[in-house]
Order: structure tokens, then C-alpha cells, then sequence
């Protein structure tokens, strides 16, 4: 089995499940970095904030790297269970 392949996602279950809890995890990063950039340009505004604005643009950029993270995890994480899967035919003769 191949990464980011559809037909993984969508072979069990189990396996759209996984793929689920990843989109979820996913959505709430993307959700968050938005968030941070888009009160962090706002606090821009105002001398006193700055360190703040900053801070909160240094955190939604740490989120925007996380998600291609996230992406690889969960394409490795289904990968592992297709490959348990065939061990497990494997070993019941199939």
C-alpha cells in the first residue's frame, strides 16, 4: 500500500475513522493558526500590543508547519494498519 492513496482511507471502518480524527485535528490547527494571524494583525494596531501580535504570529506559524505533520502522521498511521492487515491474511492463509 501506498501513502496518500484514497482508496486507504476508505477501506475499512477502522480506517475512516482514523481518517476522521486527522481531518478533525487538522481543522482545528488550520483553525487556530487563522485565528492567531488574525488577532495578532489586529493587535498590530497599538504600540502595547505588539509583543503580543508577535507572539501570537510566531504560534500561528508554528500551527501552519504542524499540519503538514499531521498529514504525513495520518497517511503513515493508515499505511501501518494496511500493512497489519495483509500480515494478518497472510497468516490466516487468505
Amino acid at each position: 500500500m501506498k501513502l496518500f492513496r484514497h482508496s486507504s482511507r476508505t477501506r475499512s471502518a477502522d480506517a475512516e475513522r482514523v481518517y476522521a480524527l486527522y481531518e478533525l485535528a487538522y481543522t482545528g490547527v488550520d483553525f487556530t493558526a487563522a485565528l492567531c494571524f488574525t488577532v495578532g494583525s489586529v493587535l498590530f494596531f497599538w504600540k502595547q500590543t505588539e509583543t503580543a501580535a508577535i507572539w501570537l504570529f510566531v504560534i500561528g506559524s508554528l500551527c501552519f508547519m504542524a499540519k503538514p505533520t499531521i498529514r504525513l502522521a495520518r497517511e503513515v498511521h493508515l499505511w501501518r494498519m494496511g500493512e497489519i492487515d495483509r500480515l494478518a491474511e497472510r497468516e490466516q492463509g487468505g
